[in-house]
C-alpha cells in the first residue's frame, strides 16, 4: 500500500484565507546562503550563523552560540533524527544509448516499493530546472543498469511528483550513485557529510530524508552539551521529509513518522511541570502534533501523517519553534503564524531583512518563543 495522498485545504479554511502571511515581501537575492556557515571563512563552524529570537513583537538578535542563554532548565527541545539521503541521481529518458539527460530527485519510499520522484531538467550552472513529471509508462534509465518506471501521479490531477518502480534496491542505489539535492541558490555541490545534522540516525531499513531537517544544523555535539548541563532536555522523533517544492511552494505531501514512547512521555511530563516544548524545524512540528490528541496529550504513534498546521487548526503541544527562514510564498508560514500570529511574523521577518539575514538550508535561524509559558494546550483563536 502507498502513502494516503489526501491532504487537508491548507489555504482555504475560512479563517485563513486573509492572503499571504508575508503579502508585500520579497527576499532580494543576495541573501541567500550559497555555501555552509563552516566555509565562510577560516575557523568557522556550523555554529556560526546568526539567531534572531522572537518574543511576540519583541525581537532581538544574536549569535546560534547563544542559544543556551535564550532557554531555561525544564524546557524541551524535540529534533528530528531523520538521516539526508543522498536523494538526486542522473538518469535518461528517451532512446537507448542516448536520450535526455534527466535528474531524479527521490522523494518518499511508500509502503508498497515504490518511490515518489520528482524528474528535473539539469542546469547548467550545476543545479536542476522544474519540468513536469510522467507521462505514466515513461522509462528512466539509471546508474548501474537499473530502471525506473513512472507511474502514476502521487496527487491526481498534479504533475510534479509521480509515484515510480525501480527494479533495484533504491537506498543502495542512492548510497552508490546517488548526492544530495541541490538548488541553484547554492554555489556548489556539496558532500553528504554537510546535510547531515549532529542529531541524525541512519534507519535499518534505508530509509532517510530527501533533504535535510535543516533547523538542527547548527547544532555541535558541544552545543548540545551545555544545554543539557543547562537542563534542556532532548526529545528525538523521526519524520523523513519528502522534496520541496521550491519554486511552487505547494504544501508538504504524506510523510512517514514515528513519535517514540519514550518522547511521549518526556514531552507529557515537561508539560505538566511547567516546560516549554520547542520544536527544531517544522517537521519535528508536524511529527509531535500529529501524535497529540486534542487536549495535546501525546501518544506513541508511527506511520503517515498528512497534517497541515495552520492559523486555524493551531498548535495543540508545541510551544515555540527554531527554525530557518522561509520565502514569502512558502507554505510553512502557515505553521509559523500558528505559532506566533501574523502581526509578530511579519514583525520579525521585517527585522531579518533589515539586518541581512540570510535564507535557506545553510542560512541563519529564528527562535520563536512565547511571551510567557503557555500551560497546557493551547489553540490558536482567529483573533490572533
Amino acid at each position: 500500500m502507498s502513502a494516503p495522498v489526501t491532504r487537508r485545504p491548507e489555504t482555504c479554511l475560512p479563517g485563513d484565507a486573509q492572503g499571504p502571511v508575508l503579502e508585500g515581501v520579497g527576499v532580494p537575492e543576495g541573501l541567500s546562503a550559497r555555501v555552509p556557515a563552516e566555509q565562510r571563512g577560516p575557523g568557522r563552524g556550523r555554529d556560526d550563523v546568526r539567531l534572531m529570537v522572537s518574543r511576540g513583537t519583541e525581537v532581538s538578535h544574536h549569535a546560534f552560540r547563544e542559544l543556551p542563554g535564550q532557554l531555561r532548565a525544564g524546557d524541551v527541545l524535540v529534533v528530528n533524527t531523520s538521516a539526508t539521503l543522498a536523494a538526486a541521481v542522473t538518469g535518461r529518458v528517451g532512446a537507448e544509448g542516448g536520450g535526455e539527460s534527466v535528474v531524479v530527485h527521490f522523494s518518499t519510499w511508500g509502503d508498497d516499493g515504490r518511490w515518489a520522484v520528482e524528474l528535473r531538467d539539469v542546469d547548467p550552472r550545476g543545479a536542476t530546472r522544474p519540468r513536469a513529471g510522467g507521462p505514466g509508462g515513461l522509462v528512466v534509465r539509471l546508474p548501474g543498469g537499473a530502471r525506473l518506471v513512472l507511474e502514476e501521479p502521487l496527487v491526481p490531477g498534479a504533475a510534479r511528483l509521480w509515484w515510480g518502480r525501480a527494479d533495484t534496491a533504491v537506498p543502495a542505489l542512492l548510497a552508490r550513485y546517488g548526492r544530495p539535492i541541490r538548488y541553484g541558490y547554492t554555489e556548489r555541490d556539496q558532500p553528504l557529510a554537510a546535510y547531515q545534522t549532529v542529531f541524525a540516525l541512519p534507519s535499518p531499513d534505508g530509509a532517510g530524508s530527501a533533504e535535510m531537517p535543516s533547523a538542527g544544523r547548527p547544532f555541535t555535539a558541544g552545543l548540545v552539551a551545555e544545554l543539557v548541563s543547562r537542563g534542556v532536555q532532548f526529545a528525538p522523533l523521526t519524520l523523513h521529509t519528502g522534496v520541496a517544492s521550491a519554486e511552487a511552494h505547494e504544501p508538504p505531501y504524506p510523510e512517514r513518522f514515528e513519535v517514540p514512547a519514550t518522547t511521549a512521555w518526556l514531552v507529557n511530563a515537561a508539560k505538566a511541570g511547567g516546560g516549554r516544548l520547542v520544536a527544531v524545524g517544522t517537521t519535528a512540528v508536524r511529527a509531535l502534533e500529529s501524535a497529540a490528541d486534542e487536549k495535546g496529550v501525546v501518544r506513541a504513534a508511527a506511520g503517515w501523517t498528512d497534517l497541515v498546521v495552520t492559523r486555524t487548526r493551531g498548535v495543540r503541544v508545541v510551544d515555540g519553534l527554531l527554525t530557518g527562514l522561509h520565502e514569502p510564498e512558502a507554505s510553512h508560514l502557515l505553521m509559523l503564524e500558528a505559532i506566533a500570529g501574523r502581526t509578530a511574523l511579519r514583525r520579525a521577518y521585517t527585522e531579518a531583512l533589515r539586518e541581512l539575514y540570510l535564507w535557506h538550508e545553510f542560512g541563519d535561524v529564528h527562535l520563536i518563543l512565547p511571551e510567557q509559558a503557555p500551560h497546557g494546550a493551547h489553540c490558536l483563536s482567529n483573533s490572533r
